[in-house]
């Protein structure tokens, strides 16, 4: 009886793997932080603009983490794990969503002035 020895290591989801690519990553998330204390430090915007820029790197960043770390694609051996982000994303944001209304609204509920 002969037995099949299977080598973990050429396994299609542990092949993707590899350290310039995290390496790449972790430069870019620091250069991503680094713009946003620049941008809080220095006040090179104002108000609503800086809110959105810091927000837009933000989200370049989580794509970036999502597509690097997680390998999030449309693959033949990854396509689970992207359909799993597709269906907890929206719990994800009414869960956010809706705590953030509940803490605004008992803000404005016991605040004296209530603004």
């Amino acid at each position: 009886m002969s037995h099949s020895h299977f080598n973990p290591i050429e396994h299609p989801e542990v092949q993707v793997a590899n350290g310039a690519g995290y390496l790449f990553v972790f430069i870019l998330e620091y250069l991503a932080m680094a713009a946003c204390v620049w941008l809080l430090n220095t006040h090179w915007l104002n108000g609503p603009a800086l809110l959105i820029l810091i927000l837009a790197i933000a989200l370049i960043v989580i794509a970036v983490q999502l597509y690097a770390f997680f390998k999030l694609n449309l693959s033949e051996h990854r396509i689970w794990h992207t359909v799993s982000l597709v269906l907890t994303l929206p719990l994800l944001v009414i869960t956010i969503g809706l705590t953030t209304m509940m803490f605004i609204t008992l803000m404005h509920r016991t605040m004296i002035g209530g603004t």
